[in-house]
């Protein structure tokens, strides 16, 4: 009788016991490489957005991990751990567990776009303008900075010469300068309908946007904000 009773009991914490085990599911390598790759196109995209990138196409391989991974009760979720450079990232798969694993992965992109390459050799110093540049697909994995928006770059003058097909980088281009310092320049001053403008003396050299200091008719020291080609307008 004694038997007959433990009998059922032992069954049924042999069967809880065995069902335990059996949650620990094992993890397969190449879900969990998919599963990182997603989240690397994910980023990308986010990024490509950031940078106004005109039909981006990513290729993009996961670095194997040599460790084994281990079985996990619940499904495997992947973060981003370093993704400050779209070329080569960083992220971490978690198995959410109570005290479940990590693993670290690698990704490695191949980044093209259609961007702003010179239509011709532009020389030093010279304003860009529509006719001298165009959109092409280029590979720009080695350079993010790179424009796919004509736009951006007109009216800013190239920092050295730029050769025909070259791909244009923001460290190539700068504001035009507008203003130079000894030129003579016109101080426009404006409020609600009415302005008023004088002759003046550029005591600084300096672009649009730029805070110089100008000389008046009066001769009298002021700071101007550069507007136009030889014109500024009174900060104070």
């Amino acid at each position: 009788m004694f038997n007959k009773r433990i009998l059922p009991r032992f069954l049924t914490l042999l069967l809880i016991g065995t069902t335990k085990v059996s949650w620990s599911a094992p993890v397969a390598p190449d879900k969990l490489v998919a599963q990182v790759q997603q989240a690397a196109q994910q980023e990308l995209k986010r990024h490509a957005e950031l940078s106004n990138w005109s039909e981006p196409q990513f290729d993009v391989e996961v670095v194997r991990n040599t460790r084994p991974i281990g079985p996990c009760n619940a499904a495997p979720r992947v973060e981003a751990a370093d993704v400050r450079s779209p070329a080569r990232m960083r992220f971490v798969a978690i198995c959410p567990d109570a005290g479940g694993w990590r693993y670290d992965f690698v990704t490695r992109a191949k980044i093209s776009a259609r961007v702003v390459v010179a239509a011709n050799d532009l020389s030093s110093g010279k304003t860009v303008s529509a006719q001298d540049v165009l959109l092409e697909r280029h590979d720009i994995t080695g350079t993010p900075d790179a424009f796919s928006d004509i736009a951006a770059v007109q009216e800013l003058a190239t920092r050295r010469t730029i050769r025909a097909g070259d791909v244009i980088r923001a460290n190539m281009l700068v504001a035009p300068t507008l203003v130079k310092r000894g030129e003579p320049v016109r101080i426009v001053a404006k409020r609600d309908q009415i302005e008023v403008s004088m002759g003046g003396e550029a005591l600084d050299t300096g672009a649009r946007g730029a805070t110089i200091r100008v000389k008046n008719a009066s001769g009298v020291t002021i700071r101007a904000r550069v507007t136009e080609l030889g014109q500024v307008e009174p900060v104070d």
